[in-house]
């Protein structure tokens, strides 16, 4: 028995050797892994659960054998996938978590999120992010013609990589602060969160913080048996 975290995949149509190698990963762990759990970016780009392209149809093939196998799916919003929904989730046999999940297993109590509500120091990503996770935002966001859509991820891409470029690291980062706030109002010792690609264990005064790793140079997972949490990364050829 065995709990697999991922997060921040980012699939996208012109990556297919890494939809390749998210296939063989979910195949491998679900043979073995009660819950998998995805803490958001599964998709670099996701806008709407009517996109139908075949990348689209693929991972929720891949998803949907994983689930119908009998290995419990979960997954949290990123910032790249906030308007993944219902539809999609009920397609992959998938559970969609809040932005903030207590997650029980083993002996092991752990906060689960995708972690961008915690880089506070990032002051105009954080306002898109409330605007963007506003239902009423939603709605209208996703009654627009698709093709228009698609349009405007474009282009909260592109905007998206210019900031980063006048942004200091530490910015993009998640603060102390918000950590050590975020844990005591749950009452908490661990925290699993991804989205800022800096996998690590953090220890602190006032419990763990585990990062885990982005799927670009290499494949990160956290893996939990009943030794513990263990930090793992992989070759994505």
């Amino acid at each position: 028995m065995s709990i697999v975290f991922i997060s921040d995949i980012h699939l996208s149509s012109d990556r297919p050797k890494l939809t390749d190698t998210f296939k063989k990963f979910i195949e491998s762990h679900s043979s073995n892994a009660t819950h998998i759990y995805i803490l958001g970016d599964l998709f670099d780009l996701w806008i709407g659960d009517d996109d139908n392209t075949a990348l689209s149809t693929e991972i929720k093939s891949i998803l949907r054998k994983a689930s119908n196998g009998g290995t419990k799916l979960f997954f949290q919003h990123g910032n790249k996938d906030f308007t993944l929904g219902k539809g999609f989730a009920h397609q992959t046999g998938m559970r969609l978590l809040p932005d903030e999940y207590l997650a029980h297993h083993m002996g092991h109590k752990a906060l689960l999120m995708h972690g961008d509500s915690l880089c506070t120091d990032d002051i105009d990503y954080q306002k898109f992010r409330r605007k963007s996770r506003n239902p009423l935002y939603l709605w209208c966001l996703l009654k627009i013609p698709l093709l228009i859509r698609r349009k405007i991820a474009s282009k909260w891409r592109e905007d998206s990589t210019r900031a980063k470029l006048d942004k200091k690291n530490e910015i993009m980062d998640v603060t102390q602060t918000a950590v050590r706030e975020k844990m005591l109002s749950h009452n908490i010792k661990c925290l699993i969160h991804g989205h800022t690609h800096r996998p690590n264990i953090h220890e602190y005064s006032f419990g763990k913080r585990i990062v885990l790793g982005d799927w670009s140079k290499l494949g990160w997972y956290l893996f939990l048996d009943e030794d513990g949490f263990d930090l793992r990364s992989f070759s994505l050829n």
